[in-house]
């Protein structure tokens, strides 16, 4: 669990009233999201944690980053997207978690585009162990086919964000994971650029799979699609390659939940039998439109010089507290990880229409 006796370096005012949003923190996560075991199941997340962490609207707060630590601590591994070239805050919250939290984060990609984000993994290595792979995705050069059939090679448009993959495992399950921020482009929900994008990493994914030196044939791409609806071509791009159940494709993610940016994908051996799935929307927890006056102080000149209320509370539910949580929601998953029944009953099945043994006959009589 999270090291909260930090919480004695702030204010009483500010301690009391993250005290509080904890505790309701915990409740709604204790009662909405499986509880974590050793060797049971395994809880996955990904989170775009808006501009994490800049100087807009003022940079987090000491109790923002013990919400979003809180929030972390209960899965097993979770992808961040929209991690800033300023590390501060991550290696803030990663100090609150404590030392079995691990993070493994790419470089900032430059360029409009690329807006100096980086993409992060953090996982508790109590539970999962990582196998040795940590890279950023190239997308390799294209083959094209000139006169008289003579083959040329081009290079490819790169993704805006680089996405970055890793190998990771846990108990019986051995994996790949590769988080993703799509590029928006416009405001439309097939935006050429994105569908492209999304085509290009959902093959180049699946084609490691495939090949026979790949580090393992089990793969999960995640995080920021910016995906509008199930129905776009954007969605159909991941799933002509990648699986998503059906669990996973009513959640909308975005605050006000009328899009489905986020998405959780699958591919190759991954156990998706019975998973759980949702979002977790902390905004019924903490930083509430009924708190909107209790952080009047520590928001900006921007918000105590409207003088309409209607204006003010726009502020703070559309910006303030989003660049101190996020406009995005974290969506995650269960997957059941424990195979040792199955695979037992497995082997006996094989040595019993194999072998002469006689059903409960002991080894060697």
């Amino acid at each position: 669990m999270p090291y909260y006796q930090y919480l004695r370096n702030v204010s009483e005012v500010e301690q009391l009233r993250a005290t509080a949003g904890l505790l309701r923190l915990k409740t709604a996560l204790e009662k909405e999201v499986p509880k974590k075991t050793i060797s049971e199941n395994l809880l996955i997340a990904t989170w775009n944690i808006r501009e994490f962490d800049s100087k807009n609207y003022g940079y987090r707060s000491e109790e923002a980053l013990y919400y979003i630590a809180e929030i972390i601590d209960h899965f097993d591994v979770v992808a961040v997207q929209e991690v800033n070239e300023d590390l501060r805050a991550l290696n803030r919250v990663k100090t609150i978690l404590g030392f079995s939290w691990k993070v493994v984060f790419s470089d900032v990609t430059e360029g409009s585009l690329g807006n100096n984000e980086r993409l992060v993994f953090l996982y508790d290595s109590r539970k999962l162990f990582f196998t040795g792979l940590a890279g950023e995705i190239i997308i390799p050069p294209q083959k094209v086919e000139g006169e008289n059939g003579k083959r040329t090679y081009e290079p490819a448009t790169q993704l805006a964000r680089t996405p970055l993959i890793l190998g990771l495992r846990t108990s019986w399950f051995k994996f790949m994971i590769s988080t993703v921020h799509m590029v928006y482009g416009k405001g439309v929900s097939d935006d050429p650029r994105r569908v492209k994008e999304i085509r290009l990493l959902s093959d180049f994914l699946a084609k490691r799979t495939r090949d026979k030196n790949a580090h393992s044939k089990n793969m999960i791409l995640l995080g920021d699609f910016n995906i509008f609806k199930p129905t776009n071509q954007t969605f159909e791009e991941i799933t002509r390659n990648f699986f998503i159940p059906d669990a996973l494709q009513n959640l909308p993610s975005n605050v006000p939940q009328n899009k489905f940016y986020d998405q959780i994908a699958f591919r190759g051996d991954v156990p998706l039998e019975d998973i759980k799935a949702g979002v977790f929307n902390f905004f019924d927890h903490v930083y509430r439109l009924e708190d909107e006056l209790d952080y009047a102080e520590q928001m900006p000149a921007t918000y105590r010089n409207k003088e309409d209320a209607e204006k003010k509370t726009r502020y703070y539910k559309t910006y303030w507290r989003t660049h101190q949580m996020s406009d995005h929601l974290p969506m995650w998953v269960e997957l059941k990880i424990d195979f040792s029944k199955a695979y037992l009953q497995n082997l006996e099945s094989n040595i019993l229409d194999n072998g002469d043994l006689v059903p409960g006959m002991p080894m060697g009589a």
